[in-house]
């Protein structure tokens, strides 16, 4: 059956669940589509059903709000269609999923990208040992069912999520052996003016460092990961002193045993259903990577296609839900539900929010952006491309062979082909790359393709037997 709305939402984060608002509100038919069973994406997860409600002691301002956006979208009249994994997305909208009842189609008038963004680990060796996991992956298992990633687990990266998880996992009754931060104090203390402009933010993450200081968790400034290696006891993890760039500055190495390490270097945007849909994207470092050309207004340069929220920066939550708002909005105008003056009267109020949130947005992305010099001391043995197992050795070899930009070293290598499709190892190669020729600019961009996500055939032709196959009676001689 094929669906023709108004708007069509891809993603129930923040941004996706603003856009949803907003163009409901001024009259249009919206669905929201998301592959999770219910609204919040990443920063507003919500826990399952047998899970809720939860004691006072976890009811967090994130969950709250999440709860907040979640009711607001149940009585907003948006058609919501969750547990649906996108697999495609065609040049005129149409947009293929596979839900629980099977294949869904849906060919709107217009067209939102709210994908939201994805982690980056910087590859070291021993990155894709058991026990090693995201930030991110952690904050899933903390925040949507409320277990550890390990009893004795070491937390290394950057930016505000190291604080949140080794709190989160102290609350839970786990201990935080060490956190290893690539951000000097200099660099904290050189935000914390903008920082400040946020009050209730900054004050959660000072009540953080505060539990974890009075535990007596051992917080060491401008350090990194160089190995991590399995004992019988668990894991080993070396650690040593980086420079600004992220390259290491010295010989001293220091030892953490743990079960369990979670590292984060940052978020990258998810660009795959607009660089599919030929969209312009530039490069922005302080903003995590490729990023779609949009105006002021969310629009992209193609007639009703819009993006907003992380896939088109990395700024946050709370910049995300605002951007959303006016990307409804604008698909609003744009089908002539309201007029420009009621637009920018919905708008002016999101387009304030965003200014005074934009000083602290700004500062978190610079403490995630990747460093390029983290990059150039990977190990040549270490691998890089986990899905292929393919190493920085594998990639140098064909960079000396004459690959020239990302999508040749994709065809030479099978880097990048595997089921994340470049999500995890991308940057890494793309800034290998970058090295030799010049810049991000010239090592270029994977090329998106569908399927999206890896698909089971199951999905497509659900369950039969070769009894059920017509099988046409022969012709006569």
């Amino acid at each position: 059956m094929l669906r023709e709305p108004d708007l069509l939402i891809l993603g129930a984060g923040p941004a996706g669940v603003g856009a949803a608002l907003a163009a409901r509100h001024c009259g249009l038919e919206t669905v929201i589509i998301d592959a999770e069973a219910t609204s919040g994406g990443q920063v507003y997860r919500a826990m399952p059903t047998p899970f809720q409600p939860l004691p006072d002691a976890y009811a967090s301002p994130d969950r709250r709000m999440g709860e907040q956006q979640r009711q607001a979208l149940a009585e907003s009249g948006v058609t919501t269609a969750f547990g649906r994994l996108v697999w495609s997305v065609g040049q005129d909208f149409r947009v293929d999923a596979v839900g629980p009842s099977g294949p869904e189609h849906w060919c709107p008038k217009a067209l939102l990208i709210a994908a939201g963004a994805y982690e980056r680990v910087t590859p070291f060796p021993g990155w894709t040992l058991p026990g090693v996991m995201g930030l991110a992956a952690a904050t899933i298992l903390l925040k949507s069912q409320l277990i550890l990633p390990g009893q004795r687990t070491l937390v290394a990266g950057s930016g505000p999520l190291l604080a949140l998880v080794a709190y989160t996992i102290l609350q839970h009754g786990g201990e935080v052996v060490g956190v290893l931060d690539l951000a000097s104090r200099g660099d904290w203390l050189h935000a914390l003016p903008a920082l400040l402009t946020r009050p209730a933010e900054s004050k959660r993450g000072l009540n953080w460092r505060w539990q974890l200081h009075a535990a007596k968790v051992p917080w060491l400034y401008r350090h990194s990961i160089q190995n991590v290696q399995s004992s019988s006891t668990g894991l080993v993890i070396s650690a040593g002193s980086i420079r600004s760039d992220g390259s290491p500055d010295s010989t001293a190495v220091r030892h953490f045993e743990a079960d369990c390490v979670t590292v984060g270097h940052g978020l990258v945007p998810s660009t795959e259903i607009t660089r599919l849909l030929g969209v312009e994207h530039v490069f922005r470092r302080e903003l995590g990577g490729w990023v779609p050309v949009l105006d002021d207004d969310q629009r992209t340069g193609r007639d009703g296609l819009y993006a907003a929220g992380d896939g088109c920066g990395i700024r946050g939550a709370a910049m995300a839900h605002q951007s959303g708002y006016i990307a409804g909005y604008a698909a609003a105008l744009d089908q002539g539900k309201i007029g420009l003056a009621t637009f920018r009267q919905l708008t002016a109020k999101h387009r304030q929010e965003q200014r005074r949130t934009a000083r602290f947005s700004k500062a978190m992305s610079r403490l995630m952006a990747q460093r390029s010099g983290q990059v150039r001391a990977i190990a040549a043995d270490t691998i890089v491309c986990r899905c292929e197992d393919i190493t920085r050795a594998e990639i140098e070899q064909s960079l000396e062979q004459g690959a020239q930009d990302v999508n040749q070293l994709k065809s030479w290598t099978r880097c990048g082909m595997g089921p994340c499709q470049g999500r995890i190892c991308g940057d890494t190669v793309a800034e290998l790359l970058a090295a030799r020729c010049g810049g991000r600019e010239q090592a270029g961009i994977w090329t998106a393709r569908a399927p999206l996500r890896p698909l089971d055939v199951a999905a497509f032709t659900g369950e039969f037997d070769y009894s059920d196959i017509p099988i046409p009676k022969a012709a006569p001689l």
